[in-house]
């Protein structure tokens, strides 16, 4: 018998139960003759360069050093050209830099490969609409929802400019930060001739138009915004204005504004929606002169919607003029206010007099306007009297006016002379109706 690890010689190579044979031992590969040279081989060193290995020289000798390839761009390093590829994806770089990465995409395909990703993933950080709101949305969702249930309470036609207008400013404030307050605004009106401004900041502004708006709250039996601080007798836009701007506590936060201003327009559409019709020949004092209820809140309703634009302009912001439903109202009571603004102007020594007196309700000289564009129309200004008539039969003078040049212009933000209208007829009422329209704007 023989033990399991022994061998008696009859297991035959190739046989089932052949064992595993160990091979003999090999001579060393140099005792056949001298190594052949062995190729380099490419390495990378820890900074992302492309180095090459030189072949081992043996025990003993030093490492040789590393030599770096030499680099498709000899301007600028392979890494520094690679590290600018996302900057180059988001057209970031530099006019230099620009074109020595597109120099180097064009010898290095695995950067030119990187670069082809980082501008795919690029092209899905941008998504192909704004995502800011669009300041009309509120007024489109309310009509739409009147539309399909109409309010128990509806809004009087001639309030419903002056809600929607707050409405898109209210919605510009609320995308605005705390700096964005404080921004300067450039204030613009005529006074007699000539054109006057003055600096003011959107906290300003805000204050200015609540001021002037408690003139309406308080007609309405509403509280007036300025308090105590209200000053005594008949009110004036420009007194009240300045009155809230000197109680103004420089250390407050400026937005804190908003808030009572938001709540006040609010107040004021609550106030004339229960109301309805039965308040609208409500007179509203405006220092010198009245304004029936309905005329007031077009005339409020076309201050905010300008110095709103005041204010998108002073932080960049777009804005869009009123529909064309309620710009047609503003521009009617311009039109209709001229014949006493004419008056206003020859007591003050601004413009000719009268070239014949006319009886009240009777025909006189007129001017034609003819306002073109989204809430335009054709209007017939008496020339000699407020209480005179303006008939087609007595046109003296036509002038044709964009819309937006009228408004701009009854804003007091171009002056007469700038306004690009179509003139014909008589060149001094032409003059002196351009002037008056100019005369309507106010702080």
């Amino acid at each position: 018998m023989t033990g399991p690890d022994e061998w008696d010689g009859r297991e035959l190579p190739g046989s089932p139960g052949e064992r595993p044979r160990i091979p003999s031992p090999r001579s060393a590969a140099e005792d056949h003759g001298p190594l052949p040279d062995t190729p380099p081989v490419p390495v990378h060193d820890p900074a992302g360069d492309t180095v090459e290995a030189l072949p081992d020289a043996g025990p003993g000798s030093e490492p040789p050093a590393l030599q770096p390839l030499p680099d498709p761009d000899p301007a600028r390093p392979h890494r520094v050209l690679k590290s600018l590829l996302g900057a180059w994806a988001l057209a970031a770089c530099s006019a230099e830099e620009t074109a020595a990465v597109e120099t180097h995409l064009t010898d290095c395909a695995s950067c030119a490969d990187e670069a082809l990703r980082l501008r795919d993933a690029v092209g899905l950080l941008h998504p192909a609409d704004s995502l800011d709101l669009d300041p009309l949305l509120r007024s489109r969702v309310l009509e739409g929802a009147l539309g399909r249930r109409p309010a128990r309470i509806p809004v009087p036609d001639w309030a419903a400019p002056y809600d929607a207008e707050t409405a898109k400013l209210d919605a510009l404030l609320h995308d605005m930060g705390e700096a964005e307050w404080r921004a300067p605004v450039r204030l613009r009106w005529f006074e007699g001739d000539r054109p006057v401004e003055r600096e003011s900041t959107v906290a300003g502004v805000m204050g200015h138009l609540m001021a002037v708006d408690g003139l309406v709250a308080t007609a309405l039996g509403l509280t007036d915004p300025l308090g105590t601080a209200a000053p005594p007798g008949t009110p004036d836009p420009l007194i009240r204005t300045e009155t809230f701007w000197r109680a103004a506590d420089e250390t407050q936060r400026p937005l804190t504004v908003h808030a009572p201003w938001r709540d006040q327009s609010y107040a004021l559409m609550r106030q004339v929606s229960f109301a309805g019709s039965r308040v609208a020949e409500l007179a509203v004092p405006y220092g010198d002169f009245r304004l029936a209820l309905r005329d007031s809140f077009l005339d409020r309703a076309f201050e905010c919607w300008v110095h709103a634009g005041d204010i998108a302009e002073a932080v960049d912001y777009p804005y869009v003029p009123p529909a064309a439903g309620h710009l047609h109202q503003m521009v009617d009571l311009a039109a209709r206010l001229l014949p006493s603004a004419l008056a206003d102007r020859r007591r003050a020594g601004l413009a000719a007099p009268p070239q014949r007196l006319v009886e009240a309700g009777a025909p006189g000289r007129t001017l034609h306007l003819e306002v073109e564009g989204n809430g335009g129309g054709h209007w017939y200004i008496a020339l000699d009297s407020p209480a005179a008539l303006g008939t087609p039969e007595r046109t003296v003078a036509h002038i044709a006016l964009d819309s937006a040049e009228f408004c701009q212009l009854a804003a007091g933000h171009i002056s007469p002379e700038e306004a690009a209208a179509g003139q014909d007829g008589e060149r001094d009422a032409i003059r002196e109706v351009l002037f008056a329209t100019a005369s309507l704007s106010r702080l």
